[in-house]
C-alpha cells in the first residue's frame, strides 16, 4: 500500500481531496436540514471536536514529514563530508595512486549530485546504486594498493573509505523513509469526516458560510499538499539542498 500511495500524483490527490471535502460538506448540510425539519436545532460540539482532531492529525503528519526531510538533509551533509575527507586523504598519497583515487572520488561525487538533482525512478536509483558499487570496488582496490605500498596514513585512509561506503546506506535509508500510508489515509479520513460534521452543523443551524468553508478547505488542502510534498524527495517541490556536494565539487581540482 505504501508503494501505491508513493506513486500517486500529489496535485491530483490534493485536488480530489478538496473536491470530496466540498461534496461531503454539501451532503452534511442536507443532513442538517433534515435534522432541523425534525426539530433538532440544538448546537452540537462534535464538529468543533472533529476540527480539533483534524488539526492534531495535520500537525502530527506534518511533523513526521519535516522530520524525515531533515534526516535526508543531514544525510546529504554527512555524505558530502565523508567524500571530502576521503578526497583529502587521497591527496596525501603518492602517485599514481593519488591521481587515480581522486579521479574516482570526483566521479563518485558527480554521480551523487546527478542523482540528487534529478527526479529518479526505481530503475534510475538501481542503476545509480550499481554504478556506486562499482566505484566503491575501484576505491577499495586503490586503497589496497596504497596500503601495500606502506602509506603512513593507512588508518585514516581506511576509515574515510568506510565512512563513504556506510554513508551511502544511511542516505539511501533516509531517502526511502516515507510517511506511512496508514497515516495519510487517516489524515484524509479526518478531513472528510470533519467537513461532513461541519456541513451538518451549518445545515441544522440554517447558516451558509460558503466563503469561510471554501477557505477552510483550501487551507486544509494546502497543509496536506505540503505534507505530501515533503514526503516525496524524488519529485516534490521542496528538495534537499545540494550545496554541500556542489561546494565540494567546486573545490576539487580537475
Amino acid at each position: 500500500m505504501d508503494e501505491i500511495v508513493a506513486g500517486l500524483d500529489i496535485y491530483i490527490v490534493v485536488l480530489t481531496l478538496a473536491a470530496v471535502m466540498f461534496v461531503v460538506w454539501e451532503i452534511g448540510k442536507r443532513m442538517g436540514y433534515r435534522l432541523r425539519s425534525r426539530g433538532h436545532t440544538q448546537p452540537s460540539k462534535v464538529a468543533d471536536a472533529s476540527m480539533a482532531l483534524l488539526g492534531l492529525l495535520i500537525a502530527f503528519s506534518f511533523g513526521m514529514s519535516i522530520e524525515r526531510h531533515d534526516r535526508r538533509r543531514l544525510a546529504a551533509v554527512a555524505d558530502s563530508n565523508a567524500i571530502g575527507d576521503f578526497y583529502t586523504c587521497a591527496a596525501l598519497l603518492n602517485e599514481p595512486t593519488r591521481s587515480s583515487l581522486q579521479a574516482v572520488i570526483r566521479q563518485y561525487a558527480e554521480l551523487r549530485l546527478e542523482v540528487a538533482r534529478g527526479r529518479p525512478g526505481d530503475a534510475d536509483i538501481q542503476s545509480a546504486l550499481a554504478r556506486s558499487d562499482l566505484m566503491h570496488s575501484q576505491m577499495t582496490h586503490l586503497v589496497a594498493q596504497a596500503l601495500s605500498n606502506g602509506t603512513p596514513i593507512a588508518v585514516s585512509l581506511t576509515n574515510t573509505l568506510n565512512a563513504v561506503i556506510s554513508n551511502q546506506a544511511s542516505r539511501l535509508a533516509a531517502f526511502r523513509d516515507r510517511l506511512p500510508s496508514s497515516i495519510v489515509v487517516l489524515l484524509f479520513t479526518g478531513a472528510i469526516a470533519s467537513m461532513l460534521l461541519i456541513g451538518r452543523e451549518q445545515g441544522s443551524a440554517d447558516t451558509h458560510d460558503i466563503a469561510g468553508t471554501i477557505c477552510f478547505i483550501l487551507l486544509v488542502s494546502l497543509a496536506v499538499y505540503v505534507t505530501l510534498d515533503l514526503n516525496r524527495p524524488e519529485g516534490g517541490l521542496i528538495r534537499v539542498s545540494q550545496e554541500p556536494i556542489e561546494r565540494l565539487l567546486s573545490s576539487m581540482s580537475k
